[in-house]
């Protein structure tokens, strides 16, 4: 029997907002909420877990405990610089984490990433091989991760008042036919991204020249944008405030459930591709848990409940062919290899370059 998803219910916005923000330079102080815990860590058969805020299912963690006997404390969090802070305090010896592509590479080449026993791991054949090719992007060797959810930026456009000819191009967004119609992401890197890509450019660029051309082209579009906007996007599309908005591929299908007016495009100059991984930290005492626990979100039966809890892409092959065929021809949810190929992974910026590309951006936002 094919699955239906229970879809728009199950969206959480925490991952809507963080997607949205994922790459701002300046973050927001964030917290970490406590979800399941067990009854602290006095029993060597205790599992630690750090992973993004509403993006596991809780029944599935109630699952692997009665299955294996294990206990699982989990911890939440909202932005992977959040998570990097609670880590290095080193107040907790967590044995497994979830996390955002630039962060683990920063963490792989900082030494703090153990390396995986995949023979602990035999289901990691469910999972399409082509995730793990995009996964070497920050895990060369495919030594350290296991690909979890993954997406695309692009732009969502409304079909009755977009020139659906043109949306395969950024140009777009700098069309004055849409004065006033078009939303921008409010996020320095995903916005610098698009007219990267227009010239020609790598989005993680340090190039001063590259940057500046950028910047100048992102002034030229200010008099067009409707408003640089973060998790509210989506809400504007959906009620037919705007005729365009650049937003993250999950906004975009959660969109699409409620207005049929809408539509998504990744644009064919390229865009940001986006990989979460599982990864086993230097501080785990528990590896081999973490690797069983591993092993059990790679099954068919849990990774499902995982894909209709986040409603995110899943690289795993037999939750997708479990899929009705509506679902799984969803090019929006899915995208097709040769759109992903056509994508570049974000890579972490250095504190210098990091700190130029947050004075352009804030230059861009002062611009009359």
């Amino acid at each position: 029997m094919k699955h239906t998803s229970h879809f728009p219910l199950k969206i959480s916005g925490i991952r809507r907002f963080l997607h949205r923000n994922r790459n701002k330079i300046l973050l927001l102080a964030a917290f970490a909420l406590p979800l399941l815990s067990g009854c602290g860590k006095d029993s060597e058969n205790t599992l630690t877990i750090l992973n993004y805020g509403k993006y596991l299912e809780p029944e599935a963690i109630k699952m692997f405990e009665e299955e294996t006997g294990i206990k699982v404390e989990y911890e939440e969090y909202i932005t992977p610089e959040n998570m990097y802070t609670k880590y290095r305090a080193g107040a907790i010896d967590y044995d497994l984490i979830c996390t955002s592509d630039y962060m683990v590479e920063k963490l792989i080449q900082e030494g703090e990433v153990q390396e995986l026993n995949f023979d602990n791991i035999p289901l990691k054949e469910n999972l399409d091989s082509d995730y793990f090719d995009f996964s070497k992007s920050f895990d060369p060797e495919n030594k350290y991760t296991i690909p979890y959810f993954f997406g695309t930026v692009g732009i969502l456009y409304n079909k009755d008042m977009v020139d659906e000819s043109r949306v395969n191009s950024w140009n777009i967004l700098w069309d004055e036919a849409y004065s006033g119609q078009i939303i921008m992401a409010d996020s320095v890197r995903d916005s610098f991204m698009v007219p990267l890509k227009l010239l020609g450019e790598s989005l993680n660029t340090t190039d001063e020249k590259a940057l500046k051309q950028a910047q100048d082209m992102l002034i030229q579009q200010k008099p067009l944008v409707y408003s640089y906007l973060v998790d509210e996007a989506q809400d504007e599309m959906i009620g037919n405030n705007a005729a365009m908005a650049v937003v993250y591929s999950g906004e975009a299908g959660y969109a699409l459930e409620f207005n049929d007016k809408l539509a998504f495009s990744v644009p064919e100059e390229g865009s940001n591709m986006w990989i979460d991984s599982w990864f086993i930290p230097k501080s785990a005492k528990q590896k081999e848990n973490a690797e069983k626990f591993l092993n059990f979100l790679c099954r068919e039966d849990i990774s499902m409940m995982n894909f209709d809890y986040v409603y995110y892409a899943t690289p795993n092959i037999r939750t997708r062919e479990s899929l009705d065929e509506e679902l799984q021809e969803n090019t929006t949810i899915f995208p097709p290899k040769e759109t992903l190929d056509n994508c570049e992974v974000l890579k972490p910026l250095d504190d210098e370059a990091t700190m130029k590309l947050n004075l352009l951006w804030k230059e861009v936002k002062a611009a009359d």
